[in-house]
């Protein structure tokens, strides 16, 4: 990769303020330094800033190659777009195995894909059912079966079955390619795999917010992300249409969209009534009784870090930012409720 002419094409985007400008994101959305340089070539590839297009949403969503990328780095993304093509076949077959509405998430399949094996030799050859495989457990299950005898009359038997169950939380999953790669999938790799996933599902890469500083407004409340908490919303409190099924339907809270291990501070001081996990919604999350019948929770969590009973002052930190639960991505669903009934957190964050 030390290669004086590569060292000249990167330098030449950046000299440039178009150039830079329009490679900017990338430099935040792909992280290990191999990425980063195919990013600046890819950004390379595009005569002005509208024709320019991501190597990331070329290989996700399809497109025109830009006549100027290099050959090699074609390749690269046609390489992905073929492996992503094998990916679509096991994730159809897995999903009718299912049986539910919240089958595979295939953003989430190909983000860690992606994050794994773009530049890698020939990425369709890891491309295979085992890869998919590695986001899913299998259970044996039992159903009834109605058929008709010759005679008009229903006979029900019992039938066995293997459904396939998405596994929520990723640190099994990432266990799971462990085991079938062989090697250990290292944290750079787990975070290119967010920012992918981010910028496919919300439009941006995201980031880690600081955690150094509390933001507090003039009420005392604070935001459990940090300042920048009104750059990440990417759902309001309200109706809207739901990611999994498309329906209109109301949203309990506010999604703030930010990458898995984030930290999540407490709005006020209050006392912890939940610290769990639940499965058919919030994932882990967090509920606490601030007191005169207001409450807020955080959910699809990571990881908690307080139990019912505790006691937490504004700002603590109670928890670190996940995807679990009925979740399509890293983010913060953040509720306030007032005498258990849910409100719009603008109406109180900073």
């Amino acid at each position: 990769m030390a290669n004086p002419l590569i060292a000249k094409l990167a330098a030449a985007v950046m000299l440039d303020e178009r150039g830079r400008k329009a490679v900017g994101w990338f430099l935040v959305a792909v992280l290990s330094p191999f990425i980063v340089l195919l990013a600046l070539l890819c950004s390379l590839g595009s005569a002005s800033a509208d024709q320019n297009m991501s190597m990331v949403e070329l290989c996700f969503n399809g497109g025109t190659i830009p006549g100027d990328v290099p050959e090699e780095y074609r390749a690269y993304i046609e390489d992905m777009r073929s492996g992503f093509a094998l990916l679509d076949g096991y994730m159809k077959e897995i999903n009718e195995m299912v049986g539910t509405e919240d089958g595979l998430d295939d953003v989430r399949v190909k983000a860690v894909f992606f994050a794994l094996f773009f530049g890698a030799d020939s990425p369709g050859s890891h491309a295979r059912r085992e890869f998919v495989d590695c986001f899913v457990t299998y259970e044996e299950k039992t159903r009834t079966v109605t058929t008709t005898a010759d005679d008009g009359t229903e006979v029900k038997t019992e039938e066995a079955y293997t459904a396939a169950v998405p596994i929520e939380d990723m640190a099994a999953v990432y266990g799971n390619l462990a085991s079938l790669l062989g090697t250990a999938i290292v944290e750079e790799q787990k975070s290119n795999a967010d920012s992918v996933y981010n910028i496919i599902q919300y439009g941006y890469a995201g980031g880690a917010i600081d955690a150094g500083l509390p933001f507090i407004g003039v009420n005392g409340f604070c935001s459990p992300i940090g300042e920048n908490w009104r750059n990440v919303v990417t759902s309001e409190f309200g109706y809207r249409s739901d990611p999994f099924t498309g329906q209109r339907k109301g949203h309990s809270g506010m999604d703030l969209a930010v990458v898995t291990g984030t930290p999540v501070r407490a709005a006020l001081a209050g006392t912890v009534t939940v610290s769990a996990y639940n499965a058919g919604g919030y994932g882990y999350y967090v509920m606490i009784d601030h007191g005169g019948g207001l409450s807020t929770l955080y959910g699809h969590c990571s990881k908690l870090l307080v139990s019912v009973g505790q006691s937490v002052e504004v700002s603590d930190i109670v928890a670190l930012s996940g995807s679990t639960g009925r979740s399509t991505g890293p983010h913060l669903h953040f509720e306030v409720r007032v005498n258990g009934e849910r409100t719009n957190p603008r109406l109180y964050l900073p």
